[in-house]
């Protein structure tokens, strides 16, 4: 297992890259079932209250369909809104790769009424931040406005709080989730789109001009046509060449339609008593048949004509109702009805395409025969506002934004391989290497650590496993480019040079840990040298401390963050000593050890380094030359190697191995290597005597 875990994992991340330039790629299967085996929470009524504010008795109904949700109505079966859960319509998924859960209020006029958080399971929300901090920023999207663009530019425009400090990946994720929620809930709903609706603009138009734009709709049938439907009717329509019905509809509610068909008084009454989510549609026919019949003066529905869109059917009724007894066009036909109804309800869109169909009817001995005329209609997309943009993924958002951050990490990742390909033109001149080594960690520090919270943790080593087994998600790593990116770089130096690529210059902490020593030698610190026995023994508490972590969060999450809460990294680096002092008194305590002992925490505690160095031994290349006499006759890179990691025999064990180049600098130095030393002392005497014999031979 240990020698495929580094290939896996190399293969995994780098092929990231295409997902960042394929989108579309980023659908990864995930283990079946596992989605399934998670239900959405349920709002009860006390909540659902809550999250409309209102203080009365409300019934929650659960509603199915391609976007299931729940419909909530107040006294008197007002409609308050709808509830949608994030986990169900859009599988919104944390940094920790299990679900989040958000429950997502919307009301009529396509507004976040209130969001509630569910569940999480989130590394960065369960240490550090606080219940309430969450909870603030979660209910902070009341008055959301779902019609305005979600881009970034606009989302503090449209009533969504910037995430919090600190918590990036995690509150970016939350806001994702509320902001999709929400538009697929109006969306579905119909709620969005019948926003779009252009009810300002204005110009006259003739009803032939309005038919010929597509505004107005129709639909004729002959008294032949409807002899011919009906002919097994007792009584059939008499063929001819009049009318059966002469159709018309259109939607009122753009004044471009309503104002030119009805006039500006009429229009006024018809729309503007139009309740929320509805539209004003506008019938009209004549004929022999009657669109209106009778029976709706008795049941209140109109049982001849229907509004059919995606399968649903909606019914007309007289409440609602305007009778229209004359138009403003005086090219309008003569029509002998005409009828405004209220049109809308549960999942109906005015911007979508929909049918008026009218039914008719004739007795047929024991049964009866029908014929249906339907009208299709499309409201001109010339009468609707532009629909707000479907925003981009989240982590596309995030990586335009941080793009220097990428450039920076992407530099430095390059002028690290550049040193590992041409290392022994470095090596060679110790001020150079020495200048390079210490400018660089001074920059992963300040600059990648500090600057870019460029910092890995044993906690997305974690994460990444979970995902592999619960459902990956690239979309999930992609949301921190600069931390990807090294993920990425970690993933294939692993193959070249081993763990050291990151450990001994990429982590800030690490580097934090050098030049505090490096510091404290400059002012004569004594440094304790650990007795090799007892070095490799302590190696056991940080592979101990990774199995442990790793293991625990199969069974609690929450409890494997706890436990590795044992990385300084989020107090000293991501957080800059901004946490409670016992969390601030534990790095100061790593940091004053490793003014005595170089590098301690890295040596013995750091489980990140133990997740790294299990596939080291499994790189392709050996990069760090070593001679016969190392270990044997010299013993000078073991003394001053800075992690202990070669071995009184000189072998340099590569799961401990920060690729400092130190041992390096002392290999190719003529003045340090004794190995070196003694063969310039040998050429000096061998020359000496080779010039003793010239001179010799020259003497007459």
């Amino acid at each position: 297992m240990k020698r495929l875990f580094a290939p896996i994992l190399a293969v995994a991340l780098a092929a990231s890259f295409v997902v960042s330039i394929h989108p579309a790629a980023a659908e990864v299967p995930v283990r079946p079932g596992f989605e399934e085996t998670i239900a959405a929470a349920a709002p009860d009524p006390g909540l659902a209250a809550r999250l409309f504010g209102v203080s009365g008795p409300v019934t929650v109904e659960r509603t199915e369909g391609d976007a299931p949700g729940w419909a909530v109505t107040g006294a008197g079966g007002a409609v308050l809104g709808h509830i949608g859960s994030s986990w169900e319509l859009s599988r919104s998924v944390g940094y920790s790769g299990r679900p989040i859960d958000i429950l997502v209020a919307v009301d009529p006029s396509a507004h976040i009424v209130g969001a509630r958080l569910m569940r999480q399971n989130e590394p960065i929300l369960s240490l550090g931040i606080s219940d309430e901090d969450i909870a603030r920023f979660v209910e902070g999207f009341a008055g959301g406005d779902l019609t305005r663009p979600l881009e970034t530019a606009a989302l503090a425009e449209a009533g969504a709080p910037d995430i919090i400090s600190r918590a990036t990946v995690s509150t970016g994720v939350i806001r994702d989730s509320i902001l999709r929620t929400g538009r697929i809930l109006a969306l579905s709903r119909g709620l969005l789109s019948g926003g779009r609706i252009e009810r300002l603009a204005f110009a006259p138009h003739s009803w032939a001009e309005l038919a010929g734009m597509g505004a107005i709709r129709s639909r004729a049938v002959t008294m032949t046509e409807a002899a011919q439907a009906l002919a097994g009717a007792d009584t059939p329509p008499e063929p001819g060449a009049g009318y059966f019905i002469d159709l018309h509809v259109a939607v009122l509610d753009p004044p471009e339609i309503g104002r030119n068909i009805l006039g500006q008084q009429a229009y006024t009454r018809a729309v503007g008593a139009l309740p929320a989510g509805k539209v004003a549609l506008f019938v009209a026919s004549r004929g022999l048949y009657s669109h209106r019949g009778l029976n709706w003066r008795r049941s209140g529905v109109f049982d001849l004509i229907a509004v059919v869109q995606d399968g649903r059917r909606y019914s007309l009724t007289k409440e609602g109702y305007t009778r229209i007894d004359r138009l403003a066009l005086k090219d309008a036909p003569d029509f002998k009805e005409r009828s405004v109804f209220q049109l809308g309800g549960e999942g109906f869109d005015p911007a979508a395409p929909f049918r008026v169909e009218v039914t008719a009817t004739r007795k047929a001995g024991d049964g009866e025969v029908s014929m249906v005329i339907g009208v299709d209609y499309r409201l001109p997309e010339k009468f609707l506002k532009p629909l707000p943009p479907e925003p981009l993924p989240l982590w596309e958002r995030v990586w335009a934004q941080k793009w220097p951050a990428v450039a920076v990490a992407l530099t430095m990742q390059g002028a690290l391989t550049l040193l590992f390909l041409f290392q022994g033109a470095v090596v060679r001149r110790r001020k150079l290497w020495m200048g390079f080594r210490i400018g660089f960690l001074t920059l992963t520090l300040f600059v990648l650590g500090w600057g870019l919270g460029g910092q890995l943790s044993v906690v997305q080593v974690v994460a990444f496993v979970q995902s592999l087994l619960t459902g990956f998600h690239w979309e999930t790593f992609l949301m921190e480019p600069v931390i990807f990116v090294l993920w990425s770089g970690v993933a294939l130096g692993l193959l070249f040079w081993g763990r050291g690529v990151y450990c001994g210059w990429l982590c800030p902490f690490g580097a934090l840990q050098e030049l505090t020593n490096l510091i404290a030698r400059r002012f004569g610190v004594k440094q304790v040298e650990v007795p090799h026995a007892i070095h490799e023994r302590l190696w056991i508490i940080k592979y101990t401390l990774f199995i442990l972590i790793l293991g625990l969060s199969f069974y609690s999450m929450v409890d494997a963050l706890l436990l590795a809460e044992a990385e300084p990294f989020k107090t000293a680096i991501t957080m800059r000593m901004l946490r409670a002092w016992p969390f601030v008194l534990f790095v100061l305590a790593l940091l004053v050890a490793g003014l005595f002992i170089e590098r301690f925490y890295c040596r013995y505690i750091c489980p990140l380094g133990a997740a790294l160095a299990i596939p080291a031994k499994l790189k392709i290349f050996d990069w760090l030359d070593r001679r016969p006499q190392c270990g044997r006759e010299c013993r000078l890179c073991e003394q001053k190697c800075t992690v202990g990691a070669i071995d009184p025999l000189g072998r340099i064990n590569p799961n401990e191995c920060v690729l400092c180049l130190r041992c390096q600098v002392i290999f190719n130095d003529e003045k340090t290597c004794p190995t070196l030393m003694r063969r310039a002392r040998a050429r000096k005497a061998q020359a000496e005597m080779a010039a003793k014999q010239a001179a010799k031979e020259a003497t007459p």
